[in-house]
């Protein structure tokens, strides 16, 4: 039992890696919306967090605002300047890019 556990921890933590490493290298495709950018972001921190991540929303705001497309960058500066990262959640950060869009 002992060795099942061990080694159910050992896949636990090597999908926490892969799952680290696609995070971030995640970047917003050439035509993507933000729907679907938004969904690829979630889908993977989602995944981190069931594998035992601590995902705070700040974390995620802020990725996503890092890797936004080039035509973005006037509203990431915005909303840096404008609101509290830190407090954004992810719901209000995609309303706001989703109402620009």
């Amino acid at each position: 039992m002992k060795k099942r556990l061990a080694c159910n921890e050992r896949v636990k933590r090597s999908m926490l890696q892969k799952l680290r490493r696609d995070f971030e290298i995640l970047e917003m495709k050439y035509g993507e919306t933000i729907s679907d950018y938004f969904g690829r972001v979630l889908m993977i921190s989602n995944q981190m967090r069931s594998n035992g991540e601590t995902m705070v929303d700040a974390k995620i705001v802020e990725k996503i605002l890092r890797i936004l497309a080039k035509k973005y960058m006037y509203l990431e500066v915005s909303i840096e300047e404008s609101n509290n990262v830190e407090e954004m959640t992810i719901e209000e950060l995609r309303y706001t890019l989703v109402v620009h869009e």
